[in-house]
């Protein structure tokens, strides 16, 4: 019984670790690369919200995710 929860165990680690090595970052663009951390800008999300962005939009993509707001506030 203990071997079988083990090997249940194992199996079920071994599947998270291949769903993490394969799974996309959800905010990059396809134009990202091998990054770690997403360019500013609306260019580079994957999903296009359909508006326009403001400039407070800009300023706060580009400050996330520092502690302190953009001074444009």
């Amino acid at each position: 019984m203990l071997l079988k929860l083990l090997a249940l165990g194992g199996l079920g680690y071994a599947g998270y670790r291949y769903y993490e090595k394969t799974r996309s970052q959800p905010a990059f663009a396809g134009n990202q690369g091998k990054a770690t951390v997403r360019d500013a800008g609306p260019e580079s999300m994957r999903d296009n919200s359909g508006r326009a962005w403001t400039p407070a939009d800009e300023a706060s993509d580009q400050s996330f995710p520092a502690s302190d707001p953009p001074s444009t506030y």
